[in-house]
């Protein structure tokens, strides 16, 4: 599908992703609407060229006013994220019903496509690289769950419903607008204390790190290219892991960002080999299947967390 000229439903626009993911939208001179609540976004993130709707999507009613036949594809970005949240029971309920209430509209609508972003977090614990149809997918937080409930629900309306589905597995995505993450924790806590900078875990926990410009140029590229894909033909679920070939650990992390703020201060560790419950300590995903239709990171783990490091310490709304 060309992603020009169409007119583009963004839930969780107003978020670090989906922010990023409505300026190159525009920029292709589609027409956007966002849907947020903005409890884990920003308004002013958000290009004044986009329609805003502040709403709940959990609410069916609010759901089936917001989206229209006029659509020509959703994307849909909006998630409760906290890896911390004191009620998980809730975190799960919204996810999914989030997902649930916005496959029902389209399909009440006659919208067809409908793009979603997902998380290594369904495949738990899994050997690495991992691929696409590595089985059975465990994870083992609930934020994972409610992203693998989620994508049954996207593959009961490509395959019942005939929806074209794009389900994108993201690594750890940095950048600018990134909030409630490690760079970010890590700047704020060293502006705070430059002399000690608390660790969760041991510090050895290694994942890939994608920069965000990658992630918006790898989901835009798979929705244009996807027939290329061996996944196409009758199969109406087309699901793509976005990350880098390479990882880089938490104290790499640590002394990256150590280093861009010129500070040397002491690694003191919380303990543990995990960094909160739930968490999955190494994780590195095998993007072979968007290679194979000519897409590859310009930046690898590294290099997009150095990256992300000092643009979000230049920005000058960052508290």
């Amino acid at each position: 599908m060309e992603l020009s000229k169409k007119r583009l439903l963004v839930t969780g626009g107003g978020g670090f992703v989906g922010s990023h993911l409505v300026d190159e939208l525009l920029s292709k001179n589609n027409e956007v609407v966002v849907a947020d609540n903005f409890s884990e976004g920003q308004r002013d993130w958000v290009d004044d060229r986009a329609t805003v709707v502040e709403t709940d999507l959990t609410d069916s009613k609010a759901v089936h006013s917001v989206v229209d036949s006029e659509f020509d594809a959703v994307f849909h970005l909006a998630s409760h994220s906290d890896p911390n949240d004191d009620d998980p029971r809730r975190q799960f309920r919204t996810n999914t019903t989030m997902t649930h209430e916005l496959l029902h509209a389209a399909h009440k609508s006659g919208i067809k496509r409908f793009a979603y972003t997902s998380s290594s977090t369904v495949y738990g614990e899994a050997p690495r690289p991992t691929p696409e149809d590595y089985a059975p997918l465990e994870p083992i937080s609930v934020y994972g769950a409610s992203k693998l409930a989620d994508e049954g629900l996207l593959s009961t309306y490509a395959h019942s419903h005939g929806f074209t589905v794009w389900n994108f597995r993201f690594a750890n995505v940095v950048g600018p607008r990134l909030r409630g993450a490690v760079i970010p924790d890590f700047i704020e806590k060293l502006r705070e204390d430059p002399e000690t900078l608390t660790i969760l875990g041991d510090g050895r926990q290694e994942k890939s790190y994608l920069h965000v410009d990658d992630c918006i140029e790898a989901m835009c590229y798979a929705i244009k290219n996807y027939n290329q894909s061996h996944s196409s033909g009758s199969n109406k679920m087309h699901t793509y892991n976005l990350g880098t070939t390479t990882t880089t650990s938490v104290n790499r992390i640590a002394e990256i960002v150590s280093d861009v703020l010129n500070v040397a201060p002491e690694f003191v560790y919380t303990g543990g080999d995990r960094g909160w419950v739930g968490d999955v300590p190494r994780m590195r995903l095998s993007v072979e299947k968007l290679a194979e239709i000519g897409w590859k990171p310009q930046l690898e783990s590294e290099t997009a967390v150095r990256k992300a490091t000092e643009e979000l310490i230049n920005e000058v709304d960052y508290k």
